[in-house]
């Protein structure tokens, strides 16, 4: 071979594997009126919004498609956790004229941004963030467990109070069985459900964590509900992904609770019998606080999948195996009225892609119930793989491009990235919420 043919041997490879290195355009380029597109299918793009040449390492038939703008009808919303203090208050011991003008600086940010719902978490452990006759006030707003905030202050009746002043939904976020967080020492108080219901709080994961077995803590926690919705004016009720607790390599230690329903007669093995306890709490929470307020909505962000392995090419923790909840019954039964599935992985990883994942999600609704997919804000500033702000905006036009399916909306975990506005997040949301939108219908309630 002569030096002219290994030359051009060589040149040709280095432009080949830039090619396959190369990112697509489309992945970056901001459109002036759509911004950020994705790579698909020309026949699955919307409005046939696309642009060519874009797309340049994948086949022809791959074009990149834009949204064709703002939906009339559309979910938006973040996370506000309270466990910790992760988003608010940004100090157990800060005043509370200071907690709630922090209140009003995340309103008056969801309100500019176009945006309609916060997710609000009032139990993160067993404890309350309200006033509250059942269980005792939190830790993580007054810096000791059990004792009321001085000057007394309602945060739930607040935040409601000044959401509906800007035409903000307001959905109560509550953890059912987490007790105690992991690093946490103070006392338990008397009329916390770890006190009451002693011989179901066990330690595990360095947590304090509830029995889901118990009969007594499923009915405690669906009494809890039943109280936020007679006495406040809530838009919803959230659950989360702590069913049974994240495995730390050791057996959940409720075989007390087994032995016990099997010498009541039962059958069923230990796994069907633990996602059989979850399904009683889920069903009757929905159940019970309909009858007490039939419009208010009821809404889970359960682990992003339900097993690994479904749908074909996706791996993963199995939420259905490892916190034994069947959150894929939930939605195809209709026992929530949205399922906000934690998808807080990229669209290209193949194992866990987030376009697989949530088509995955949307075929589940038999029922027509809605689906707004959890987003991972959080990334964009964590871990050693940062994300790049177009990930999320590219994750917006992906939810939008199935809305005709029931992915109707995204919510951000969580509020303290949108508010810092990490790597200009808050001028892609205000790129993509430029219009109002109203909360999507739910002709069932």
């Amino acid at each position: 071979m002569s030096a002219t043919q290994i030359t051009l041997t060589l040149y040709l490879m280095i432009s080949y594997l830039a090619s396959e290195v190369r990112g697509d355009t489309c992945e970056t380029y901001n459109h002036p009126q759509y911004g950020i597109g994705l790579c698909t299918e020309q026949s699955q793009c919307p409005n046939e919004l696309y642009l060519t040449g874009l797309c340049e390492s994948q086949p022809t038939n791959i074009q990149c498609c834009f949204s064709s703008g703002s939906p009339q009808e559309e979910f938006r919303a973040i996370w506000i956790a309270t466990v910790n203090n992760i988003d608010w208050p940004s100090s157990k011991t800060a005043t509370p004229a200071t907690q709630q003008t922090e209140l009003i600086n995340i309103l008056n940010t969801v309100q500019r941004l176009n945006m309609n719902a916060v997710i609000f978490q009032v139990r993160p452990a067993g404890d309350a963030l309200y006033a509250s006759t059942l269980e005792p006030w939190s830790f993580y707003l007054t810096g000791t467990h059990g004792v009321a905030p001085s000057p007394f202050w309602d945060p739930l009746a607040f935040i409601i109070s000044e959401a509906h002043k800007r035409n903000i939904e307001v959905h109560a976020w509550l953890n059912p069985y987490r007790a105690r967080m992991t690093g946490a020492t103070y006392e338990l108080a008397s009329n916390h459900m770890g006190k009451r219901f002693s011989k179901y709080a066990y330690p595990y994961a360095n947590h304090i964590w509830m029995d889901p077995g118990s009969v007594e803590v499923q009915q405690f926690t669906v009494n809890v509900t039943e109280d936020i919705v007679r006495r406040y004016a809530v838009d919803g009720i959230h659950i989360d992904d702590y069913f049974y607790p994240y495995s730390d390599g050791t057996e959940f230690p409720d075989n007390a609770t087994y032995a016990a329903y099997q010498a009541q007669g039962g059958t069923m093995d230990k796994a069907d019998w633990r996602r059989s306890n979850v399904n009683t709490l889920i069903q009757t929470m929905y159940t019970r606080m309909h009858v007490v307020r039939p419009k208010v909505k009821f809404g889970i962000s359960p682990f992003g999948i339900w097993k690994s392995g479904v749908p074909a090419g996706i791996s993963g923790l199995s939420s259905y195996d490892s916190l034994y909840c069947d959150s894929r019954m939930w939605l195809e039964q209709g026992l929530v009225d949205y399922m906000a599935p934690q998808l807080y992985w990229q669209i290209d990883p193949p194992a866990q892609s987030y376009p697989v994942l949530l088509d995955w999600w949307i075929k589940q609704s038999a029922k027509g119930r809605h689906v707004y997919a959890g987003n991972a804000a959080y990334k964009m500033a964590q871990g050693s793989n940062q994300w790049q702000v177009s990930e999320i905006a590219r994750q917006i036009n992906v939810t939008r491009s199935m809305r005709d399916r029931f992915a109707l909306g995204n919510i951000y975990f969580s509020t303290k990235e949108i508010m810092k506005n990490v790597k200009g997040i808050q001028t892609v949301l205000a790129d993509y919420y430029k219009q109002k939108a109203t909360i999507p219908k739910m002709p069932w309630l």
